[in-house]
């Protein structure tokens, strides 16, 4: 006789499988991240773990600093080690974010598993995208940028960045950058990887083209623009998630509008920075320049294309079913018709058989009273 040997059922998953890294992955990642905030502690390791947490590439030499001047940054490599450093904290962040907040909203509002996925990628992008506007704007304001265009493109390529400025960047490349070890992390689905990765590697590209080439005036304002448009649709996504259809039709009405607007915006200012405001800078190529523009004008058209396709589709689907409804009504008009006419005919031959049976004195008298019937209701 052999016996069949018992399961046993253990919550606690073997120790790096992959169930186990996944439900462990913010504090190991955070461990991970630990190792360079200890290493500034030490004299000797100091040196290394500085170049994963702070700003490299002065552009101002601190002998030189006056009292309240601030200092300024250019780009580097160096810069390639705190966007790995800060994309590791972007993934505890984005596990923080998920367990306290958004855990938390998903199970009061019962959603199915599929507007689970959408809700999550709908809060965590949220909550990015409102601080990223905030700080932007914050940059923008401070930099003189917000109304005086001619910045975009004044003393380019020698453009220098504060603090603030720098740090803003390499937080948008560490965030997009987190995004696929999170797809992992996250156990999307295979059939919505392909999107996710789509948008992810456009903003990682895009952004990290224009640090390396000192573009990054323009881009600034462009992503505080695309943003904002953004931030409307995400809440707008996550109003329909919590059933309130009324409002959510509303909130996206007005993100149609400023997706449009946006990317009109987007268009004026990359012509006048690259076509007139670098026309007659001499460091800058005219291969550079309409390369540049091809590609931010490229891809605010790819944008249009894809919401003037998803709007268009959504109306032929509406019409469809605007026109099976009246079909199935009409149908069911014409099937109520049919059924009253046999239900007539039926009474009637009904009647005319019960009066066949009956004697011949009695079929006409029956005849003639119906034939009264029939006078006095005219």
């Amino acid at each position: 006789m052999v016996v069949k040997p018992r399961k046993t059922s253990s919550k606690n998953p073997p120790i790096l499988s992959h169930e186990f890294v996944i439900q462990n992955h913010a504090d190991i990642v955070s461990c991970v991240a630990m190792v360079f905030v200890v290493g500034l502690m030490f004299q000797t390791t100091q040196p290394l773990a500085s170049i994963f947490i702070a700003m490299h590439h002065n552009a101002t030499p601190v002998e030189e600093l006056t009292y309240g001047q601030e200092m300024t940054y250019t780009t580097g490599l160096k810069d390639l080690c705190a966007v790995f450093f800060y994309t590791l904290i972007g993934v505890v962040v984005h596990a923080v974010i998920q367990e306290y907040i958004l855990d938390k909203i998903k199970t009061k509002l019962h959603l199915s598993k599929v507007k689970q996925s959408k809700f999550n990628e709908s809060g965590q992008l949220l909550l990015f995208y409102v601080v990223a506007v905030l700080w932007g704007g914050d940059v923008i304001f401070r930099e003189g940028l917000l109304f005086n265009v001619s910045a975009l493109w004044r003393d380019y390529p020698n453009i220098a960045m504060t603090f603030m400025f720098k740090f803003f960047f390499i937080v948008q490349m560490a965030y997009w950058l987190h995004c696929y070890p999170e797809l992992y992390f996250q156990k999307v689905k295979r059939e919505d990887m392909p999107a996710r990765i789509t948008y992810a590697t456009i903003y990682l590209v895009t952004i990290a083209a224009a640090y390396a080439m000192n573009f990054t005036r323009l881009a600034l304002c462009l992503l505080v623009l695309h943003y904002a448009a953004e931030t409307v649709f995400h809440v707008a996504r996550l109003i329909h998630f919590a059933d309130k259809p009324s409002i959510a039709a509303k909130a996206f009405s007005v993100w149609n509008t400023l997706f449009v607007v946006t990317r009109l915006a987007s268009i004026i200012l990359s012509v006048s920075t690259f076509w007139f405001g670098l026309a007659d800078n001499e460091s800058v190529s005219f291969v550079v320049r309409v390369s540049g523009l091809a590609a931010v004008v490229s891809l605010q058209v790819y944008m249009l294309q894809r919401f003037l396709t998803f709007h268009l589709s959504r109306r032929r689907e509406a019409s469809r079913l605007t026109a099976t409804a009246e079909a199935e009504a009409k149908k069911a008009k014409q099937d109520k018709k049919a059924k009253k006419a046999r239900e007539a005919a039926n009474k009637k031959s009904t009647e005319e058989k019960e009066i066949s049976e009956l004697p011949e004195v009695d079929q006409n008298t029956s005849k003639s009273l119906r034939q009264r019937g029939a006078a006095k209701s005219k």
